[in-house]
């Protein structure tokens, strides 16, 4: 490899080490759709398609799809890049390593302990291996609307809440 190439390479690796969050777009998807993953082994490890856990549209075994990193601090886009899509053997060797980085980052698990024999069970571990050079970074905003969920936004609040809450500080302060 030339010096371009890995330093590209090390670009992809690095930011996608560090961001908690990928943007991922599935072979026939419309829009990306932000997904938490792990850096394990030279590609992003997802958990999905289950009970509980994330969707993976558009992610098929020998699919392809492409990789949006997003910087920890800003947010904003760092890099994009393609990848080639697998699905891990429920069970096997792979699985079991990619499952135990996971396991360590996955947030406010249902089942606890027993998550990872759920996922054997009842989801799908995907294995995203970057492909190439990374791509330029598309120009414009790239919003979407939400896509559709079972989550409610929050209503206005009530008229009389900011006066209520100016009183009980009024009253905190006399006392």
């Amino acid at each position: 490899m030339t010096t371009p190439e890995l330093l590209d390479q090390a670009l992809v690796e690095e930011a996608t080490k560090k961001s908690g969050l990928v943007w991922v777009k599935g072979a026939g998807v419309p829009a990306a759709r932000a997904l938490w993953h792990v850096w394990h082994e030279g590609a992003v490890c997802l958990v999905g398609d289950g009970p509980g856990e994330q969707p993976l549209p558009g992610l098929a075994d020998g699919g392809s799809a492409e990789v949006t990193v997003r910087s920890k601090d800003k947010g904003g886009r760092l890099v994009t890049w393609a990848a080639t899509v697998s699905e891990l053997a429920p069970g096997s060797e792979a699985w079991e390593a990619a499952v135990a980085e996971l396991k360590g980052k996955r947030l406010n698990a249902p089942d606890g302990e027993a998550m990872t024999r759920r996922w054997l069970s009842e989801c799908r571990v995907l294995r995203l291996v970057p492909t190439g050079p990374s791509r330029p970074l598309p120009e414009g905003s790239l919003a979407e609307p939400p896509v559709p969920s079972p989550a409610t936004t929050r209503r206005p609040i009530p008229a009389g809440l900011p006066r209520l809450l100016a009183k009980g500080r009024k009253g905190k302060q006399r006392g």
